[in-house]
Order: structure tokens, then C-alpha cells, then sequence
């Protein structure tokens, strides 16, 4: 997946998100679980960019970059 396509499924994911959010009656269990794997999902994405950014600047092949675990990148500080 190359960033152009990295960028097109965060942008659905959000878009996703802000549906799932905007709904007047709350969230339903099963939208509650969906909207935790977005915000995973969209965790996995932003850190396959900053991977695949960083190689590039470090001169190696920036589809190196892998997505990564979800408890792995759920467990980075901020």
C-alpha cells in the first residue's frame, strides 16, 4: 500500500468515525465496538505513514513499512 492509498483509507476510516459519532440516538454496542476498531485501525495507519515518511528520510525503501500489531501501537505513548 503506497501513501496515496494509506491516506484514502484513513480518510474513509474518519469518515467513518464521525458517522458513527454524529448518530443522535448514542451508540449502539455493536457501533461501540466498531468505533474502537477505527480508532485502532486508524492507529495502525498514521504509524505505517510515519514509518514509511522516516525510511524514506533514512535513504531505505519506504514499502519496508509494515502495519503493525494493534496492542503494539495501542501501547506507544504519546
Amino acid at each position: 500500500m503506497d501513501d496515496s492509498e494509506i491516506r484514502a483509507r484513513i480518510t474513509s476510516l474518519v469518515e467513518e468515525e464521525h458517522r458513527l459519532r454524529q448518530n443522535p440516538d448514542g451508540l449502539s454496542p455493536e457501533d461501540r465496538t466498531r468505533l474502537d476498531g477505527l480508532e485502532v485501525g486508524l492507529d495502525q495507519l498514521w504509524d505505517q505513514l510515519r514509518q514509511r515518511d522516516a525510511l524514506r528520510q533514512a535513504g531505505a525503501d519506504p514499502e519496508a513499512a509494515r502495519r503493525r500489531p494493534a496492542d503494539e501501537v495501542e501501547g506507544y505513548l504519546q
